[in-house]
């Protein structure tokens, strides 16, 4: 019987080599000998694992190790008596805590000494093998004043017992390499003309400029925001599918019925077909929870927090089966009323900014280099700056503070920017550690910004929405799409591309990040949660995940990757906006609300890192009979570093 979290995904496609790939695929782990699939779907067998559960399973073993993403039989050993091994034995440990008789604590005895036979065969884990790096030989350097130059202070020296640069960074190969494209790239000039004009979209009000208490919330208030999150969608959804009225969901019926509410699982665990809830509207059901039946729908895609309009029976008042799902409604596009001056450039990168064996920021120092050379009109930076999950951070290791090692990391990019005089956009990140760890999260505090840089730097918040001389761009530098794809489920009659079903719901749910309750990883305060204005014309959302450029319901999507890879080099993306004078369709804005409109089809795109000159679009929003919208996002590419 598999273990708790790692029960078999029910409605999926049985467990083979072929899934297992796929899967792999997503992540770019590739597999190195014949006998490595044959392996994993033994462990898949063995442990109760489906393809997407394995692939997760391995992404994180991969990551935390700093290993390379080559499957080898040596490897997958290791990773099932470290990870998978561990998981199993998680049953017995709480079974260790209740009352036991003789023979149960016979078998517990048992297990124990099997456990210690085993550790003995094994060499210690890394963790354990830590030690200072102070010795008496060696002693650990004393941190001194120093009267050099901003940029002679960002070396490895002067943060970090380790001095010496990342080998592995700079013996990187493939440096300037194209590795996705979107649009027509053929004779494009990427570089930047000057003269934009960059600033948050919406009123003071829609926007998060200063500090504000957190770690406040009262149970009453959370509710109170979820209440009316899914109040205000309900109404969205009966104007749009011309619904006549939502019934309760604690009332039997015999005929079909339609009920708002939020997706939920009963309980604890990782939401599958069986365990689908449904937490009916405050107005209709007062807020009552009925069990949902999936074996008569035959498309679906849910996740927890989802709000949905469901049709179907519920005959005995505690199980409703659903045949027809009514999913959300996109905004409508921004139309602005001035044209762009020109074309513009974007440049868009993540951190972290220094590989993990260092704090060296040489990362950080060549993509200086590349923003001098292309000079583009924006360059926007996402965090983290200082990785809470850095090694040495994590260690304690540094030997200056956080707070001045990334004040020491803003003033060398506000000056390695200034040459080109774009304008600079920094985004701060949950994992910052010198900053607030709070979602939404306020924008960086920098009193001490030279006068000359005030009108071309911009310190927003985290997420927020930008106009780019008229361009809308949402920004969030948290990862979406690992976590709302580790909590996704979903059934297709064909092939579907999973990060263009998140994609889609980040966009149908209006709202950064819908995903209730949150990730663990996450402090979010819900009554401050920002919702989407409108629909952007660009969403940058970085990620651990494969580096993709989509076209998502008129939106282009981009997920640049990270500048860093532990302590291998990452990538970059760009951009270049174009936008004509009458650049929408007359009939568009009032699309997403007209009641004939069909926003429920799939994008059958299965590969999500695009390989040049692709273009994934997925326009089901798009009006019956009219002509595609036309992005201002005329082409995109993302770059290795």
């Amino acid at each position: 019987m598999a273990e708790p979290g790692l029960e078999p995904e029910r409605g999926r496609e049985p467990v083979t080599a072929e899934a297992v790939l796929r899967e792999l695929r997503l992540f770019e782990l590739r597999c190195q000998g014949e006998e490595v699939p044959d392996k994993l779907v033994e462990l898949c067998l063995s442990h109760g694992l489906g393809p997407v559960a394995l692939a997760n399973e391995l992404l994180a073993f991969i990551t935390s190790k700093d290993l390379e993403p080559q499957l080898t039989p040596e490897g997958l050993d290791a990773f099932e008596h470290e990870v998978l091994a561990k998981r199993g034995r998680r049953g017995r440990d709480e079974r260790r805590g209740l009352l036991h008789d003789i023979h149960s604590l016979q078998e517990l005895l048992t297990e124990e000494q099997e456990d210690e036979l085993l550790d003995a065969y094994t060499t210690p884990s890394k963790g354990s093998q830590k030690r200072s790096n102070s010795t008496p030989e060696t002693p650990r350097p004393k941190r001194a004043l120093s009267s050099r130059s901003p940029y002679g202070l960002f070396s490895p020296g002067s943060f970090s017992p380790s001095v010496t640069p990342s080998q592995k960074y700079s013996s990187r190969g493939g440096r300037g390499e194209v590795v996705a494209s979107f649009g027509s790239v053929q004779g494009l000039a990427w570089r930047g003309h000057g003269g934009c004009t960059v600033k948050l979209f919406g009123g003071p009000e829609q926007n998060l400029t200063k500090p504000y208490k957190f770690m406040f919330q009262k149970a009453l208030d959370v509710r109170e925001a979820l209440a009316g999150r899914v109040e205000e969608l309900g109404e969205v959804l009966r104007r749009h599918h011309g619904l006549d009225g939502f019934s309760s969901t604690a009332l039997p019926a015999q005929e079909p019925v339609t009920v708002l509410g939020q997706i939920s699982c009963d309980g604890n665990g990782k939401l599958n077909a069986r365990s689908v809830l449904l937490v009916g509207d405050r107005e209709h059901s007062g807020g009552a929870q009925i069990p949902l039946d999936l074996s008569e729908l035959p498309e679906y895609s849910l996740f927890p927090g989802q709000v949905v309009a469901l049709e179907g029976t519920n005959s005995t008042g505690r199980r409703m089966v659903v045949t027809k799902l009514y999913e959300g409604v996109p905004l409508p596009f921004h139309t602005p009323t001035e044209p762009m001056a020109g074309q513009r450039m974007v440049l868009v990168a993540c951190g972290p900014f220094t590989p993990s064996d260092g704090v060296a920021f040489e990362p950080l120092s060549d993509l200086l280099d590349v923003v001098a050379r292309d000079r583009p009109d924006v360059c926007i930076l996402l965090g983290p700056f200082l990785d809470a999950k850095h090694e040495q951070v994590e260690s304690c290791q540094l030997l200056s503070s956080f707070s001045d090692i990334f004040q020491l990391c803003l003033r060398t990019i506000i000056e390695g920017t200034r040459s080109s005089g774009c304008q600079l956009v920094l985004v701060p990140s949950l994992r910052d550690v010198s900053h607030d760890f709070v979602y939404p999260q306020p924008p960086f505090p920098c009193p001490d910004l030279p006068k000359e840089d005030r009108a071309r730097v911009l310190l927003v918040s985290e997420p927020c929405t930008l106009d780019i001389d008229g361009v809308v761009f949402g920004l969030t530098s948290t990862d979406l799409l690992f976590h709302m794809g580790a909590e996704e489920i979903s059934s297709s009659s064909g092939i579907s591309d999973r990060f263009t079903r998140i994609l889609r719901h980040i966009l149908t749910q209006r709202c950064f990040y819908p995903l209730f309750p949150p990730s663990e990883e996450l402090n979010v305060h819900l009554e401050a949660l920002p919702a989407l204005p409108v629909t952007p014309d660009v969403l940058v959302t970085p990620s651990e995940l494969r580096f993709f450029l989509k076209d998502v319901l008129g939106c282009v999507c981009i997920n640049p990757g990270r500048l860093t890879k532990g302590r291998a080099g990452g990538t970059y993306g760009r951009l270049l906006l174009r936008r004509e004078r009458h650049r929408e369709n007359p009939g568009e804005n009032n699309s997403r609300d007209n009641p004939g409109e069909n926003n429920s089809g799939e994008n059958p795109e299965e590969n999500p890192g695009n390989s040049a000159g692709n273009n994934p679009r997925d326009n089901s929003g798009a009006v019956p009979g009219a002509e595609p919208r036309s992005s201002p996002c005329v082409a995109a590419q993302v770059v290795r570093i």
